[in-house]
């Protein structure tokens, strides 16, 4: 048997294997703990004497529904109406969850004679949350205004759900609003089994050169070569 042939028949052994034991890699292996459900996006409006008639619109939504410690997670939160009225926002303050340090990046998006246009922002620390602020960003009903927060979710974090706090808005024609409300969930699972012996392989340099798993290296194929190592070592 060519070492091709034997390759493939040990990987697929290894393969079983890692199913008999749980031990499968990808995301459908590892399921969140938590058995609350939680919803990755809210909405408020507002409409009042301070708007004029016009409906002032918020939504903050979270990129993922389920999330590891040590990934990143991104939030987004847009600032829009309804109608003919242009409020100027200057300020959004984005409140992240207990225990989160600051964005590891932000951006918004706004209209300029251009058209809408992104570009990253600096946080500024503001109570709780982290404020982002400009002389003002222009907002009609074609034209809102999206601010984006990437952090980075701690590594002592456990298993369960994680919700965001709230976010305030700032600006004129009574675009102003504190949203305790407006937040975003996801479920945070520990890293599957697959994961972690990936994680343990990288440790002991089971990999690449550099210490990683190679591009088309799967734990199949290294336990695979393994076993192939074996079998001519007892073969010879």
């Amino acid at each position: 048997m060519s070492r091709t042939s034997m390759r493939r028949v040990a990987a697929t052994a290894a393969s079983v294997a890692l199913v008999a034991t749980g031990m499968t890699v990808g995301l459908g292996a590892g399921a969140a703990t938590a058995a609350e459900t939680c919803s990755q996006t809210s909405h408020v409006s507002k409409k009042d004497a301070s708007t004029w008639g016009v409906t002032h619109n918020y939504d903050k939504t979270v990129d993922k529904a389920t999330a590891s410690p040590g990934t990143e997670v991104t939030y987004t939160t847009v600032v829009g109406t309804t109608g003919i009225g242009n409020p100027y926002v200057n300020t959004i303050n984005d409140i992240p969850p207990v225990g989160f340090a600051a964005p590891v990046k932000a951006t918004v998006t706004a209209y300029t004679p251009l058209g809408q246009q992104e570009n990253e922002v600096t946080p500024t620390p503001n109570g709780e949350g982290y404020k982002f602020t400009s002389t003002g960003w222009f907002v009609n009903s074609g034209n809102p205004v999206t601010l984006k927060t990437t952090y980075k979710v701690p590594t002592s974090f456990p298993a369960g759900t994680v919700t965001s706090r709230g976010t305030g808005v700032a600006g004129t024609v009574g675009i102003a609003n504190e949203m305790p409300q407006l937040t975003a969930c996801f479920n945070l699972r520990l890293p599957n089994p697959g994961e972690a012996a990936l994680g343990s392989m990288d440790m002991a340099g089971l990999g690449s050169a550099e210490g990683q798993l190679s591009s088309t290296g799967s734990v199949s194929d290294v336990l695979g070569d393994t076993i192939i190592n074996v079998i001519q070592n007892y073969a010879s």
